[in-house]
């Protein structure tokens, strides 16, 4: 079954990949696979989409049940504008928008609402062929967008319908719902990565690292814990070494007691089963005793 990620997560995976960490950190981080993680942002080329919030002006699915409940109550259009405290010309052309009177429902109201919302927009390049003839010709001699951008500025000064930035010519390479200019393009850029990377991104120092989602941070651990006065507080990390292998530690806070583990590799999967063996033998050990 496919995953559907929450807006939540989606906008937490592009984050999480603008600083450098890799799908499979990503993909163990929130249950997933990190071909699921690649192709979430495949399609907008690595590029955070904007998030989009509903205007305070529009309806919201609770005022539409309202309408749908006065209309049922044989309920004037003004009545029913006065209670939800909205222009009567906002509830009428909101019936009317939903066929009519008799069969206007507050859900799929609500539902053509985003539908509309979503409905792709005309892009700069789509509009203007001229445009779009010269950019993609340029593209083609391996100039890089901010070229392009700057040598438009100053070859069409008088000319604002020939200007376009080196944003917009990255977006439409790599959106893939743009397809002005076809993704492929961008074998001609500096860096052919199929994902835009920021920046900032960089894969230095950043292995390993990460946040685990909707997790408790190390600065909420009790008083306790960070005092080390207490036995079985317990830190883990991870050790790579050379020909792919690999080690976990685990120390105590308070007697610095070291256990090493060999693991098979540093995946999620294999770093927990050992953990979780160790822990059992721990507590049969205590047990005995």
């Amino acid at each position: 079954m496919k995953r559907i990620f929450t807006a939540e997560e989606k906008e937490w995976i592009f984050d999480a990949w603008k600083k450098g960490i890799g799908f499979c950190e990503i993909a163990n981080a929130i249950d997933s696979k990190s071909g699921t993680i690649f192709t979430v942002l495949r399609d907008t080329g690595g590029i955070k989409p904007i998030s989009r919030k509903p205007s305070p002006q529009h309806l919201t699915l609770a005022e539409r049940e309202e309408i749908r409940a006065d209309l049922s109550a044989k309920q004037s259009i003004r009545v029913i504008a006065r209670s939800l405290n909205r222009n009567p010309s906002t509830i009428s052309r909101e019936i009317q928008r939903n066929r009519g009177r008799r069969y206007c429902k507050a859900v799929d109201a609500n539902n053509r609402t985003k539908r509309m919302a979503r409905r792709p927009k005309p892009y700069l390049l789509e509009q203007n062929s001229r445009l779009k003839k010269l950019v993609l010709e340029k593209l083609e001699l391996n100039w890089s967008p901010e070229q392009i951008s700057g040598w438009l500025r100053k070859t069409y000064q008088a000319d604002e319908s020939m200007q376009i930035s080196a944003e917009t010519i990255y977006k439409t390479l790599y959106f893939h719902v743009r397809s002005a200019l076809h993704h492929k393009l961008v074998k001609h850029s500096r860096r052919s990565h199929s994902l835009r990377h920021s920046k900032q991104h960089s894969r230095k120092g950043e292995r390993g690292t990460i946040n685990i989602f909707n997790g408790i941070s190390i600065r909420e651990r009790p008083q306790e814990i960070q005092e080390r006065c207490v036995l079985g507080h317990w830190e883990g990390d991870l050790v790579s070494g050379s020909n792919n292998t690999h080690l976990a530690t685990l120390v105590d806070r308070k007697s610095r007691f070291t256990i090493i583990l060999k693991l098979k590799g540093k995946d999620a999967t294999s770093v927990n089963q050992v953990l979780v063996a160790r822990s059992k033998n721990c507590q049969k050990s205590f047990a005995n005793h």
